[in-house]
């Protein structure tokens, strides 16, 4: 499959990580995605219902990673993915997420992950 549907630099707050301050301050994750799924069919058509409506995806993305508690981000970068599957025109995806300035002297650290069915 080489048609893709990107969203880049989704920021999003969420309460993410093991600290006792992460587990009360909501902070910064940025989440990327790609979604891998066969466009022809709303290619031809130009109609929404034969696409990946990524509007709908991204917000349940949003809502998912907001209303989290993950102690990691790989956990997040996971399940993620799982949602992002559950569309069953999309084959496969990639999930990035960075949490800025987790680490000091570094902008950002994060995990990127690639699923399939």
């Amino acid at each position: 499959m080489s048609d893709r549907i990107e969203i880049k630099d989704l920021l999003i707050r969420a309460i993410v990580g093991v600290n006792d301050d992460e587990r009360e301050n909501r902070q910064d994750v940025i989440v990327n995605f790609t979604l891998e799924t066969d466009t022809r069919a709303a290619g031809r058509s130009d109609d929404v219902s034969d696409a990946v409506n990524y509007r709908t995806v991204t917000k349940q993305v949003i809502e998912l990673v907001e209303g989290s508690q993950y102690f990691l981000i790989e956990k997040m970068a996971d399940e993620i993915a799982n949602l992002c599957l559950t569309d069953e025109r999309v084959e496969r995806v990639y999930v990035s997420v960075e949490k800025p300035g987790a680490l000091r002297f570094a902008r950002s650290v994060g995990v990127t992950i690639d699923r399939s069915k």
